[in-house]
């Protein structure tokens, strides 16, 4: 038996509260964020690949699973597979009429997703923030901030591993006298801040919350400004892994490029 999974607690979360808007948003970030294992009915050819497609009176479905243990007991043999995020699957599948079977028959999480709600996700997953410039005034301790939304961007923020040093959350006053809240991002590496600035827009939107109530900035660690974010600001220490060996990157890695399918 595998371990309890991110995704197994989102779902008992829902499935305990299935009126709670907010339990199935953070389910749908979940799979979007996770990565899962796909069957496919031969290896993968390149970037072309042939998932095992299953027919039953509610429509068509692919088969994945969060665990490669949880695939191998489904089909009680090695079969074909290949690795690769639920936001990448999602794109991949929308609009194609096909939809997921999670986890069948081996775990908690095990539900069949339709091809509507593959779709929404893909369709939630394309908004991104809007760029707006604002002269501040002042860096100020941040309040009034929902606790949901703090779990949402300290969980979203762990899967940004070495895109930025830190983070620092914090109330900000215009030089107009308005007042928000302001997510600053100090040394962020080098093309990372679109990636960056739509992990926040994500946590934001799978929390329910209006994608205005908090901006996002970019600060150099040698900055006046940085210095003043780590002063009054609720810090984030996002994950620096260690440099992975050379690969080929595998069908499906590469959002930009997702598989093909056949």
């Amino acid at each position: 038996m595998t371990e309890t999974t991110a995704l197994d607690l989102a779902h008992a979360a829902m499935d305990a509260a299935p009126q709670d808007d907010a339990a199935r948003l953070r389910f749908f970030e979940r799979l979007a964020d996770s990565e899962l294992f796909l069957m496919l009915t031969e290896e993968a050819q390149g970037e072309n690949i042939s998932p095992e497609l299953f027919e039953v009176a509610d429509g068509r479905f692919v088969l994945v699973f969060d665990r490669e243990e949880r695939l191998a007991q489904f089909s009680g043999q090695p079969v074909p597979y290949i690795a690769l995020s639920g936001r990448v699957l999602s794109s991949m599948l929308s609009g194609q009429g096909i939809g997921l079977g999670l986890n069948l028959d081996v775990a908690p999480s095990s539900m069949l997703l339709p091809a509507e709600a593959l779709g929404w996700l893909a369709e939630t997953l394309q908004h991104g923030p809007e760029e707006v410039r604002q002269e501040l005034s002042a860096f100020l301790p941040p309040s009034d901030l929902p606790e949901n939304l703090l779990q949402a961007l300290d969980t979203k923020l762990a899967t940004a591993a070495g895109l930025a040093a830190t983070a620092y959350l914090v109330g900000t006053q215009t030089k107009t006298g308005g007042q928000g809240h302001l997510l600053g991002f100090v040394s962020a590496v080098e093309g990372a801040k679109p990636a960056l600035a739509r992990a926040v827009s994500e946590a934001l939107t799978f929390s329910g919350i209006e994608a205005g109530a908090l901006d996002v900035g970019f600060f150099e660690a040698d900055e006046p400004a940085a210095a003043a974010l780590s002063r009054v600001g609720l810090r984030f220490d996002l994950p620096q892994p260690q440099a992975p060996a050379k690969e080929r990157a595998a069908p499906g890695r590469d959002p930009a490029r997702p598989p093909i399918l056949k």
